[in-house]
C-alpha cells in the first residue's frame, strides 16, 4: 500500500485527488494538509511514501515544505503541483530535493501513474516541461566555464554520457538505443551516478548537470 499525503491550500483539488486515490486499491490518502507547515508536521507524523504538493499556500509555502522534508531526512517523495505561471518555485522545489512535478490539471490515470512512479524509487520527468523549465532560468544557470564540483571527477567518461543523456530527460530505453547499450546498463550507469554524486534521483541528477554546465539550455 502506498500512503498518500495531500498538501494544497483549496479544499476541493483536494477533495478530487482524494475522489482519484480512494478508487485504488495501492493507494491511501492518509491525511491532507492546507498549508506547508500543516503538511510537513503530517509527514512527520504519518510517514507517507508521496506527498502531493502545492507550491503556492499560505503561511509556509510548498518550496520551504519541501526543503523541511528533505531535511528531516523522510523518506517521503515529494510530487510539486504546479501551473505554468509557477515555474520559478518548481525549479526551486526541485532544487530543494522534490522528485519530480506535474501540472495541476494533470489527467487522473497520469497522477495515479506518477504517484506510483515515484513511490517506486523513480522520479518524475516530464521532457518537455522539464526542458522548458531549464531553458527559462538559463540566466541564472553557471556558464560552460564554471568549474564543476570535484565529485564530478569520480565519473568515468561514460557515467558523464549517461549523466548528460538523463539531463536531455531522455529515459534509459532511449539512452540504451543511443549508446548501444542494454537498459540493464545504462540502469546500472545512472545508479552509479548518483550513488557517487550522492543524488536522490535523476530529478536531482538533471539539475547537477545544468549547474555544471554539462548540459545548457537552448537558445530562446
Amino acid at each position: 500500500m502506498i500512503g498518500v499525503v495531500l498538501a494544497d491550500d483549496q479544499a476541493l483539488v483536494r477533495g478530487g485527488f482524494r475522489m482519484i486515490l480512494d478508487n485504488k486499491p495501492d493507494l491511501e490518502v492518509l491525511g491532507e494538509a492546507a498549508d506547508g507547515r500543516e503538511a510537513v508536521a503530517l509527514v512527520e507524523r504519518l510517514k507517507p511514501d508521496v506527498v502531493l504538493m502545492d507550491v503556492r499556500m499560505p503561511d509556509v509555502d510548498g518550496l520551504e515544505a519541501t526543503r523541511q522534508i528533505i531535511a528531516s531526512g523522510s523518506r517521503a517523495r515529494i510530487i510539486v503541483l504546479t501551473t505554468y505561471d509557477a515555474d520559478e518555485y518548481v525549479f526551486a522545489a526541485l532544487r530543494a530535493g522534490a522528485s519530480g512535478f506535474m501540472l495541476k490539471d494533470v489527467r487522473p490515470a497520469e497522477l495515479v501513474d506518477a504517484i506510483r512512479v515515484v513511490a517506486g524509487g523513480d522520479a518524475l520527468l516530464a521532457p518537455s516541461v522539464t526542458r522548458r523549465l531549464l531553458d527559462r532560468f538559463a540566466d541564472s544557470l553557471p556558464g560552460p566555464d564554471a568549474a564543476p564540483p570535484a565529485d564530478l571527477g569520480e565519473l568515468t567518461e561514460r557515467e558523464v554520457e549517461v549523466l548528460r543523456l538523463v539531463a536531455l530527460a531522455l529515459s534509459n530505453a532511449e539512452i540504451a538505443e543511443r549508446l548501444v547499450l542494454t537498459e540493464a546498463t545504462v540502469k546500472t550507469h545512472v545508479s552509479s551516478v548518483l550513488r557517487k554524486l550522492g543524488l536522490r534521483d535523476r530529478v536531482q541528477a538533471v539539475v547537477v548537470a545544468y549547474d555544471v554546465g554539462l548540459v545548457r539550455p537552448r537558445s530562446a
